[in-house]
């Protein structure tokens, strides 16, 4: 059938976090409190850490989830004392800030042609940031039919309410909607569960675990709407 509906995640497949969040920011963050984080480690402190993101029995949002998550990369930069928990509560606050992101260059153009084609566009978050204020930010507002966060929402994808709820909200039918995400689990198998198609984004190129048969592999989104 063909698509009625594009959904999206948002972080690493529309935005990507500029030097707030990458190792001398994370540094920075530690000075404010008291701490002296090594920014040359904190590419292994995150791949460590993505493990926390990872639990399969994680449903429901609890930002206590992801205050854990960046407390582990401050630890890996070698943060210790009293100061981190305060530290990694600051990071997560200022995570929800769209200002501190970056546009992929190919999502505005995609955006509008599939908008421009008739397409409903929705967003899919697994966020503490406010979607609206993310539309405001990147001047995205018209485009966007439908969107969901799993802060609002209350569960998280995988779960299948959050996508069921943003395909209510858009007014589509699974079997007309597909789900675009750079997370195998999170984004393309968790729409798969409730009959909608996935398209992975490896923005990256290759590598990581295959997807299954009848999932497209995309490094931009320039060549989505074909794929609809």
């Amino acid at each position: 059938m063909t698509a009625a509906a594009v959904f999206f995640d948002v972080d690493f497949t529309l935005i990507y976090p500029g030097p707030t969040f990458e190792g001398d920011g994370y540094a920075a963050f530690g000075r404010k409190h008291g701490l002296v984080l090594d920014a040359g480690r904190f590419a292994a402190a995150v791949a460590a850490a993505s493990a926390l993101l990872e639990d399969d029995s994680q449903e429901r949002y609890d930002h206590e989830l992801y205050v854990r998550y960046t407390r582990a990369i401050i630890e890996g930069m070698g943060g210790e004392g009293g100061g981190v928990d305060a530290c990694a509560r600051d990071v997560y606050a200022e995570w929800a800030s769209s200002h501190h992101f970056h546009l992929y260059d190919d999502v505005k153009p995609a955006l509008r042609e599939l908008d421009g084609a008739g397409y409903r566009i929705g967003l899919i978050s697994n966020s503490h940031r406010c979607l609206a204020s993310f539309q405001q930010h990147f001047d995205l507002h018209g485009m966007i039919a439908a969107a969901v966060s799993s802060s609002a929402h209350g569960y998280l994808k995988p779960h299948p309410s959050i996508f069921e709820a943003a395909l209510t909200l858009a007014g589509v039918r699974a079997e007309q909607a597909v789900m675009v995400g750079d997370s195998l689990r999170h984004d393309i198998e968790g729409a798969r569960r409730v009959g909608m198609r996935g398209v992975l984004v490896r923005r990256s190129g290759s590598g990581g675990v295959e997807p299954p048969p009848g999932v497209p592999v995309i490094s931009d989104l320039a060549g989505l709407r074909a794929l609809l």
